[in-house]
């Protein structure tokens, strides 16, 4: 069992989320767990309260809580991908009815911040030669979904 859960708050859209991110995901990727509101609970009786599922072997709790928190960039789920097809392809599928950020961010269509990340860009963001590595910070800054040639070209 993992140490660490994390959970995200939605107002009305935890199942329809967790299934969206499942299905983008695969692989290791599934419903764990639905509970419901009950009587004594905040929430309509019998409507979503949690969703349990797991994420590529991560698992992740979403709640149904309300309108009081919604997301915001001060949280983003980290997502490293081995080439540039795995970029273009939860690019695209994350960033559907979202918005697409810099560098590497965007906000799905539900609020959520996640950033696509090629798994080399520390290497090349630490390179050994600092001219090196201010080339690659800069190309990335004018970038919003990352171009892995174009970041090793700089």
């Amino acid at each position: 069992m993992q140490k660490i859960t994390p959970c995200l708050w939605f107002d009305g859209q935890a199942e329809e989320a967790a299934e969206h991110y499942v299905a983008i995901f695969g692989g290791d990727s599934r419903i764990l767990d639905i509970t419901y509101y009950g009587d004594e609970a905040p929430g309509r009786k019998g409507s979503v309260l949690t969703v349990a599922f797991r994420l590529a072997g991560q698992d992740c709790t979403a709640l149904n809580g309300g309108p009081q928190f919604p997301f915001t960039e001060a949280i983003s789920l980290s997502v490293d991908c081995a080439d540039q097809a795995e970029v273009d392809r939860f690019w695209e599928a994350l960033s559907e009815g979202g918005e697409e950020g810099r560098c590497g961010w965007l906000k799905d269509k539900f609020g959520v911040s996640w950033q696509i990340v090629p798994n080399e860009l520390p290497r090349l963001l630490a390179d050994p030669d600092p001219a090196k590595a201010g080339r690659a910070m800069k190309a990335m800054l004018g970038m919003g979904k990352l171009d892995i040639q174009a970041l090793r070209d700089a």
